[in-house]
């Protein structure tokens, strides 16, 4: 039996499990020590400080398109008279850098820096180097930026980054240690945080390890000096002193949430994790980063009950925060409970209504609220939330599922006319849109239109494998067999592998009892190409029954009804039992389903066929 057609409930997968960790994931860090990114004048590891990026990124990026930037607060810039030679260098540059000469422009800015003494040059001829994608002329600029401007912090972030990626990490430690000795006691412990991030970027990482360990040495009796190391150990596989150094931490500083964290992170086992942040909420409850975690633990290890006692725990503290909202509706929907799950739902998309402005995206919400509301048949509600998701990668689903919506309420040129207006983004996307709307007209009963679409839009797509095996198909429920085996012909040329081809035409030809040699040899190769496939084994058992092997063709069809219960692979098995004279056991089959499908077309074309009764 061919493959059949996309289903109307598109498969809008309600919950992952990578959605649900995305959503526990995204929980904001409480603004205290535990926070590497929380406290002022620490080492950024910002973009801007290059040390969060591939080298590719890096060189790719640009600075900002000014070529004398307001001057910061930080910087004492020299005196310099803007001279008609200087303007001349200046706007010459920009002229060549324009015209796509970055290395002229480079140089000539680079040494009005140098002659000038002036960083907003040298910046510039940095932001040139970068654009063009030259790291080394980059560094170059860099160097003399910070040179000209030392106390520039900006300059300093972007030194360090490529610092970290040129592994001449000796250049890095004295700056790194006048940072960690002038920073504010209650800053430092933040800011040997930082630094580890911006060392876990550099290539030699056992020279960033020895680095950092020198770097916190004076600090050792602060917890942070040894989560510091625990991050770099464990970043660099060495498990042992990332354990020792995550214990030390913990002892220094009890109810520390970021040193029980990285203690679950450094353990050895995954079945330690679990007792580990136990123990803690136990001693206490009120750390949120660590019930987050733990949540997050139970849901790796598919315990979504207990999953969502915890974020329940956590909305109680906060019955407006929007991360344990959405967690708690993708848990809901995912342990069944579908009224909790549009409840909290709901209640988060209602939250980001009233702050527009935060950077969340409401569309996974959506989309499984209209989902459960499709579910209940309740359309209107479906479509309400379809019509809510805006442009963005899943706007086109959204739209195509509103157009089903639209068609098995009865209004098909409702349905059409919302496909009609999808603005498409390049020839997949219209491809799909046509697959709808066919698709729709075959549903209603107008396999003619449906043709006429299809056959439309093969003459621009004239070698679209999707659109050709949909033409095939509707040429087959027309019984026009000379378009449909053209088509399935091409396409098999065009795809050699798509087994879906060979068994569609495979499995028309036995329908139809002709060429059951042909038929059988194509069913064959499909099946080679996917031997699992119910619908290919179903082929392969109708064509033995076309070809009077009734044994063979039980036990395919048995093998293929097992694989997946289909009703019309329920037909077919019957059909064979009844004429092997098994016709009880065929009754009790087509009542079983009959039940699944009271409407099948095929059961009801069998039994008058055969003559048969159930």
């Amino acid at each position: 039996m061919p493959s059949q057609d996309i289903p109307l409930k598109k498969t809008l997968a309600i919950v992952t499990l990578s959605t649900l960790l995305s959503a526990c994931a995204g929980v904001t860090p409480g603004n205290d020590a535990t926070n590497p990114d929380a406290a002022t004048g620490a080492v950024s590891t910002t973009p801007a400080a290059a040390a969060t990026t591939s080298p590719e990124q890096i060189t790719s990026r640009k600075l900002a398109p000014r070529v004398m930037p307001v001057k910061p607060p930080e910087e004492h810039l020299p005196s310099v008279a803007l001279s008609k030679e200087l303007l001349f260098k200046i706007l010459s540059s920009e002229i060549a850098f324009q015209r796509g000469n970055w290395q002229s422009a480079y140089v000539t800015l680079l040494g009005a820096a140098q002659q000038t003494r002036d960083p907003r040059l040298a910046r510039r001829a940095a932001e040139m180097a970068l654009s063009a994608k030259q790291a080394n002329e980059a560094l170059v600029a860099i160097r003399l930026w910070r040179e000209l401007a030392p106390d520039s912090d900006e300059a300093t972030q972007y030194y360090l980054g490529f610092i970290m990626l040129s592994n001449n990490l000796a250049e890095a430690r004295p700056i790194l240690e006048k940072r960690l000795q002038d920073a504010p006691p209650q800053a430092r412990g933040v800011m040997m945080l930082q630094i580890q991030r911006l060392l876990a970027r550099a290539q030699d990482k056992a020279a960033a390890f020895t680095l950092l360990e020198q770097l916190v040495t004076p600090y050792s009796a602060m917890s942070e000096a040894h989560l510091a190391l625990a991050q770099q150990a464990f970043s660099t596989g060495n498990s042992i002193r990332a354990q020792e150094e995550a214990k030390i931490a913990l002892n220094l500083k009890p109810d520390s949430e970021l040193a029980i964290l990285t203690s679950a992170q450094v353990a050895p086992d995954s079945k330690n994790v679990e007792p580990i942040l136990t123990d803690f909420l136990k001693k206490y409850p009120g750390s949120r980063e660590v019930r987050v975690a733990y949540a997050r633990t139970l849901i790796d290890q598919k315990k979504y009950e207990q999953a969502r006692s915890q974020f329940e725990i956590l909305l109680k503290s906060d019955k407006q925060d929007v991360t344990t909202l959405l967690a708690l509706g993708l848990l809901n929907a995912q342990i069944g409970d579908t009224k909790a799950a549009e409840r909290y739902l709901i209640s988060y998309v209602e939250q980001l209504g009233l702050h527009p402005n935060e950077a969340r995206d409401n569309t996974q919400a959506l989309l499984i609220l209209a989902q459960i509301a499709a579910d209940r048949n309740d359309t209107d509600a479906a479509l309400k939330w379809l019509a809510q998701v805006e442009p963005g990668d899943a706007y086109l689903d959204a739209q195509l599922r509103r157009a089903q919506l639209l068609s098995k309420r009865g209004d098909l040129n409702g349905a059409r006319r919302v496909l009609a207006e999808i603005e498409t983004n390049g020839e997949h996307e219209k491809s799909q849109v046509t697959q709808v709307e066919a698709q729709l007209l075959r549903e209603s009963n107008r396999p003619q239109e449906a043709f006429k679409v299809l056959e439309t839009a093969l003459k621009t797509q004239p070698e679209n494998p999707d659109l050709l095996y949909d033409y095939a198909m509707t040429a087959e429920k027309l019984n026009n067999l000379s378009a449909m085996e053209t088509a399935l012909r091409k396409l098999i040329a065009l795809a050699p592998e798509n087994q879906q081809a060979y068994n569609a035409l495979g499995y028309s030809l036995a329908e139809r009892n002709i060429r059951l040699p042909e038929a059988l040899a194509l069913i064959q190769k499909a099946l080679a190409l996917a031997p699992q496939d119910p619908f290919i084994v179903d082929s392969m058992g109708w064509v033995q029954y076309r070809m009077g092997n009734l044994n063979e063709a039980e036990s395919r069809l048995r093998n293929a009804y097992g694989l997946l219960p289909d009703p019309e692979i329920g037909v077919h098995l019957g059909e064979v039992l009844w004429v092997k004279g098994q016709k009880t056991d065929a009754q009790k089959l087509w009542r079983e389903v009959r039940q699944k499908d009271p409407q099948n077309d095929a059961l009801k074309n069998t039994l008058t066929r055969l003559g048969a009764s159930i």
